[in-house]
């Protein structure tokens, strides 16, 4: 009787509503539960929630790539035009002024219990795509299904710990976590992914790269989009998330256009000609020498520095680790020493830059100086499978040069290491392994910006016998090479959160390593370092997340599987005098999304034959 007894309440326990278990129903969630806003807040501190709305916000396209041929971003068919993500809506958006909060969109609340080993997004009842069909659970469930297997890998991975989704009505849809799996973020990563129209891609191939204007529920819909040269988006007047408090004092502006060029003088020309109203630079050369054009020292366009609160970026040569060649440590430090950035920042850069060297650069999250403390004892489980220089060594640094072309003192030392590698010197002066195979390096690159820091680098290379080359191509040919992982190094720069999560798996995870199109630039793939992104993911408060990141940094960058480049911690933008914004810009974005048109600015500079 008595088993029979225990069996009943175990039926009856799973019969209870979700509601009746330990759960938290909530507006919003962050990785450790803290939220500045409470659930009735009205908006957003840092935005204006009387800005007017109306004109047009218009940029340079990507950096990242001169054109584009697809409104698709969802697969890797097709290069994506810039600012896609208008067009749809999250489940949750996140706080500015926050490390990791969301708070609700499409989802009215959230439900989960202790474990977050699920979570129930309850939508809001009015939730619209833009054709007027209504957001629903099985939208939310078609989504999380075709991105976990048929989209790029960046979202195949960010939700590979997604183990189904279910619809329990047509506004509730239940998403449960892998067994084991580290769940402190995945409510966040799922609550982040854009919510696509099931009924819309019944008639449309969503593996096919298109330039039809997609459906979707966010605030703006293409409007016109010329491949190649420029895309633009406008307000949807149908938009049903307009008055809702995490869109008080955002979306103001009644387009956005993106203007692609040809290279970086083709844009700074049509920024100065007023093509386009807002850029930022990213070039330290123009910032220190071109702005002194007539409109801006007339006024009608402002030049601004504006902080950033971030960690400055993971920005660096990444070597490609598949490759046999740079499996030796030692190789990859020897080609590292032959950088000379402090050359580069002095003739190149006019001393604007500083030398990057962690992937948390500039932030509390850079590891630095011994190995001690809380940091030691948590790398301690892996101290027989780590490199002995993780616990001997300060968290690595790259070398000091002279800023000489070339530092001799660091060809002497490049020399050594290659030496002790097992490549050396032959006599028409070019190094070679014992099976006569050359040294070679590619540079793979398609931005000319980059030719003037490239060949020096070259030229030092190839002064300890290194036979280094740059391989100039195409955006669309750079890509597809990036995408199959068909080279040697490549330029690239990531920005990683302040709490780090998910995106770790994808950057540096073994899963990631050869998986065609994923963002593991450098394929490293050590169960090691797997195993301590599992720890940061399983941190239970921010304290314990922020040592065990820290020794992530001193880990990773002990294998040196980049030679890092330069960072400046801040934004050097330049806009035509026509916007206002709020006093305060939040820490963790650039802030311009909360931004707004002048009428009487634009009339003035209008009137003086500044724009058209």
């Amino acid at each position: 009787m008595r088993s029979t007894l225990f069996a009943f309440l175990a039926l009856l326990a799973l019969a209870l509503p979700a509601a009746a278990q330990d759960t938290t129903v909530s507006h919003g969630i962050s990785a450790f539960g803290e939220l500045k806003y409470p659930p009735d807040f009205a908006h957003f501190d840092y935005v204006n929630p009387s800005a007017p709305r109306g004109g047009t916000m218009s940029f340079r396209g990507t950096l990242a790539s001169q054109t584009f041929d697809s409104l698709n971003k969802f697969i890797l068919a097709g290069e994506a035009a810039q600012g896609l993500e208008l067009i749809y809506d999250q489940l949750m958006v996140r706080a500015w002024d926050e490390p990791d909060a969301l708070y609700g969109l499409l989802a009215e609340t959230i439900e989960y219990p202790a474990d977050r080993s699920w979570v129930i997004f309850k939508l809001r009842a009015d939730a619209r795509f833009s054709d007027g069909m209504p957001v629903t659970a099985d939208d939310v469930a078609w989504t999380i299904e075709t991105l976990k297997t048929k989209a790029n890998p960046l979202y195949r991975l960010a939700i590979e710990d997604v183990e189904g989704a279910e619809v329990l009505s047509p506004r509730e849809v239940k998403v449960t976590f892998r067994a084991g799996a580290q769940t402190r973020d995945l409510i966040s990563t799922v609550a982040e992914l854009e919510v696509l129209p099931k009924h819309y891609y019944q008639a449309n191939d969503f593996e096919r790269s298109t330039m039809v204007p997609p459906v979707g529920s966010g605030p703006y819909v293409v409007s016109s989009a010329d491949p190649g040269r420029r895309i633009t988006y406008c307000r949807n007047p149908q938009y049903w998330g307009a008055s809702l408090p995490v869109n008080r004092g955002t979306n103001n502006f009644d387009c956005y256009r993106y203007e692609y060029f040809s290279d970086s003088t083709a844009a700074f020309e049509a920024l100065k000609a007023g093509v386009y109203l807002f850029h930022e630079e990213n070039f330290s050369a123009l910032w220190a020498t071109g702005y002194d054009f007539p409109s801006l020292t007339r006024g009608w366009v402002k030049r601004e520095t504006l902080p950033d609160g971030r960690s400055s970026g993971a920005q660096g040569f990444w070597f490609n680790l598949r490759n046999p060649k740079f499996q030796d440590r030692r190789v990859r430090e020897a080609l590292g020493m032959m950088f000379n950035f402090e050359w580069s920042n002095e003739t190149l850069f006019y001393g604007l830059y500083e030398r990057t060297d962690s992937f948390w650069e500039n932030s509390h999250l850079q590891a630095a100086g011994a190995l001690e403390g809380e940091e030691l004892a948590f790398l301690e489980a892996w101290r027989d499978r780590l490199p002995e220089t993780v616990f001997s060594e300060p968290a690595f640094v790259p070398p000091v040069s002279q800023p000489n072309k070339t530092d001799r003192a660091m060809v002497r030392r490049a020399n050594a290491l290659l030496e002790e590698a097992g490549w050396v010197v032959g006599s028409d002066g070019v190094r070679r392994n014992e099976a006569g195979e050359v040294l070679s390096v590619e540079f793979l690159n398609d931005s000319p910006a980059f030719e003037r820091i490239i060949l020096p680098f070259i030229e030092n290379l190839k002064a300890v016998g290194i036979d280094a080359t740059l391989n100039m191509v195409d955006p669309a040919e750079y890509e597809e090479r990036q995408e199959r992982f068909d080279y040697d190094i490549v330029s690239g720069r990531y920005v990683l959160p302040v709490s780090p999560s998910v995106e770790l798996n994808v950057l540096f995870g073994s899963n990631s390593a050869n998986d065609p199109g994923s963002a593991n630039l450098s394929g490293i793939a050590d169960p090691v370092i797997d195993e301590i992104i599992q720890q940061v993911l399983a941190a239970e408060d921010r304290e314990t997340l922020d040592v065990r990141v820290r020794a992530l940094d001193r880990v990773l960058r002990d294998r040196m599987i980049w030679i890092p480049n330069w960072f400046k911690g801040e934004h050097w933008v330049a806009y035509w005098d026509v916007f206002d914004h709020p006093a305060t810009k939040p820490p963790y974005t650039r802030g311009v999304d909360f931004w707004w048109w002048n009428e009487e600015k634009f009339r003035a500079l209008k009137s003086a034959g500044a724009l058209r």
